[in-house]
């Protein structure tokens, strides 16, 4: 039996529609399968990724806590340290050097402020004219070049390095824009070239370079301590943390046994005869023979210490001090001290002078090649007889008299407070003893050398009855009230001679001046001895320059009751009249005119009985 179409087609739908549904429910199952597997899968994949995270965020945490302990624990004082030094600063304040005065308490040497004056053009609300013509007057300068200047640069011009406060107040005055000062501490001479020759100068880095500027340095210094200052956020300083009486500091002052009177005086007679004979140079001394202290040291030509950059470098060096010269018959007193000490010589001996003397192969003559006949030891000072000094040295044994010009200092140097000091030269024993012209020549000043202030020292020891003292120019550190507070120890002076023969000589050199060569010293009223010397100058290559002469004198006063020696001593004069009693002694005179009054020196009695003075 056939079905029919209809059913068959019903079956078909039916069957079709029914296997459909089962399709679909094992779809979805597949894709619920699916789904499940995929947050199965997403949640695995949370956690792993959780785990990461949290393994780094433990691992940072470790690193953190390993650092924090390292910066803490380990490294932690060392942190600290440079903590405190970033907020900390070392800080060595200023302090001005000491001021130096001399014996009257008049200043030689201070520190002031001056100021650096700088314009800035482009700040300025006036005109390059205008303003070029307000500042000209005031700081000495030319208004066309102070244009020029403005027109250089727009800022950081240098108008002045160092203006004194008066002439910086003056600036101030004008109320002018674009311009800038800047403090600093410079030293200043107010004597300007006056006592140049000891107090010396400093540099611009404030270290001395000549005089006691220089040798007297640590006492010049004041003593400072570094001190730490904390610093705010800025960097700036905050002063109120610094501890107490950091910046404090002390009225002292370096005084000096130099009298500043004096001192002018003795240049302007030293510059007078040096102009009047158009001599090289020049040199006075003027020393206390009871202590050694020098009143006047003057060295001429000078420099002016406040201007030390435009003088010639070779004046910073005292040459009374640095340099050798031979001392010529200023030296003969001396060598009569060493003969009446050692008894080969009486006061009153006799000797024949007849112009020359042969000694070895050598022939010697007195400087005016005249003989003096028979002279006693005074007539040999005051005619300066080079003949009879040789006699008298030839009584003496080469090796005693050699011994005797060790025991003076010769071939040493003086132990002064002056820097660059230099030693004498004398020949060697052996030289000196093998070679009879040696003891010939040195009897009359001549083959050995010293510096000028040797000889003064050593006239000293025939001042003060036959001590050789130590010649200084610093007493020492002083207050406000003048009580001193340091003062240098000096060695203990030498017994060289004496009293009684150092009496004798000084007599017989008051011979010279009423007598002899040193007539033109001669004050009225008061004893003066002196000697004056003529000699050669010894030339650098050996021998002797041509022509060329060192002049000097040298006196000692009161004879009565002896204590100052002064001396000149004048480099190369020119002219046919120029020796000692010539160009030096009148030095001495006005020098002694001045010392007399200044020292209160008081007249010669024997010469106030021979007027009839009670």
């Amino acid at each position: 039996m056939q079905k029919s179409p209809s059913k068959t087609k019903f079956r078909k739908f039916r069957n079709s529609k029914f296997t459909g549904r089962h399709k679909d429910k094992g779809e979805k199952r597949g894709l619920l399968g699916q789904l499940a597997s995929n947050m199965q899968d997403q949640i695995s994949n949370s956690k792993s990724r959780l785990f990461i995270v949290w393994g780094v965020l433990m691992a940072s945490g470790l690193g953190l806590a390993i650092n924090l302990y390292n910066l803490q624990i380990v490294k932690g004082p060392k942190l600290t340290e440079q903590a405190r030094n970033q907020q900390m600063v070392n800080v060595r304040p200023f302090m001005p050097r000491r001021p130096v005065v001399d014996r009257n308490s008049d200043l030689l040497a201070i520190d002031r402020p001056v100021y650096t004056l700088y314009a800035h053009p482009k700040l300025f609300d006036k005109s390059n004219e205008d303003m070029a013509e307000r500042l000209a007057p005031i700081l000495a300068k030319d208004t066309a070049e102070l244009v020029k200047t403005f027109q250089s640069k727009r800022s950081g011009i240098i108008l002045a390095p160092a203006l004194p406060e008066e002439i910086i107040d003056r600036v101030i005055s004008l109320r002018l824009n674009g311009l800038e000062w800047i403090q600093k501490y410079s030293r200043y001479y107010p004597p300007d070239d006056l006592v140049a020759d000891v107090v010396g100068y400093v540099n611009v880095d404030r270290r001395g370079q000549a005089g006691v500027e220089y040798s007297q340095e640590k006492l010049l210094e004041r003593p400072v301590q570094t001190v730490r200052l904390s610093r705010s956020g800025n960097g700036a300083l905050m002063p109120d943390r610094a501890p107490e009486g950091f910046l404090h500091f002390d009225d002292l002052r370096l005084q000096l046994t130099i009298d500043s009177r004096l001192q002018r005086i003795a240049r302007i007679a030293l510059k007078q005869q040096m102009e009047k004979f158009d001599a090289k140079r020049g040199a006075v001394i003027v020393m206390d023979a009871l202590d050694g202290s020098l009143l006047a040291l003057v060295s001429q030509p000078t420099y002016n210490p406040n201007e030390y950059t435009k003088s010639d470098i070779s004046l910073f060096k005292n040459w009374t001090v640095a340099d050798l010269y031979e001392p010529g018959s200023t030296f003969k007193p001396l060598n009569v001290a060493i003969a009446l000490e050692n008894g080969i010589i009486k006061p009153d001996d006799m000797f024949n002078d007849s112009g020359s003397i042969r000694v070895a192969n050598y022939t010697i003559k007195n400087a005016m090649n005249n003989g003096n006949g028979r002279i006693s030891i005074a007539q040999i000072l005051q005619y300066s007889s080079n003949i009879g000094m040789v006699q008298i040295i030839q009584r003496l044994k080469p090796s005693i008299y050699y011994n005797w010009l060790e025991r003076l200092g010769l071939g040493q140097k003086v132990d002064t407070d002056l820097p660059f000091e230099v030693g004498g030269r004398l020949k060697s024993q052996e030289e000196f003893i093998a070679s009879p012209i040696e003891p010939a020549t040195t009897s009359f000043g001549q083959g050995f050398s010293m510096t000028p202030l040797q000889l003064v020292q050593m006239h000293g020891a025939l001042a003060n009855g036959g001590k050789l003292v130590t010649p200084h120019v610093v007493r020492g550190l002083i207050d406000s009230k003048g009580q001193m507070h340091d003062s240098p120890t000096h060695t203990i002076p030498r017994q060289i001679f004496s009293t009684a023969t150092t009496q004798k000589v000084v007599e017989m050199m008051e011979t010279v001046v009423t007598q002899g060569s040193g007539k033109p010293a001669q004050i009225p009223g008061y004893r003066i001895a002196g000697k004056t010397g003529t000699a050669q100058k010894a030339s650098p290559n050996g021998g002797y320059i041509k022509g060329a002469r060192m002049t000097s004198f040298v006196a000692i006063l009161p004879v009565e009751s002896p204590r100052y020696v002064v001396f000149a001593l004048v480099d190369e004069p020119k002219g046919e009249s120029a020796y000692g009693s010539t160009v030096a002694a009148p030095i001495v005179k006005s020098v002694m005119e001045a010392l007399i009054p200044l020292e209160q020196i008081p007249p010669s009695k024997a010469i106030e009985q021979q007027k009839g003075v009670p």
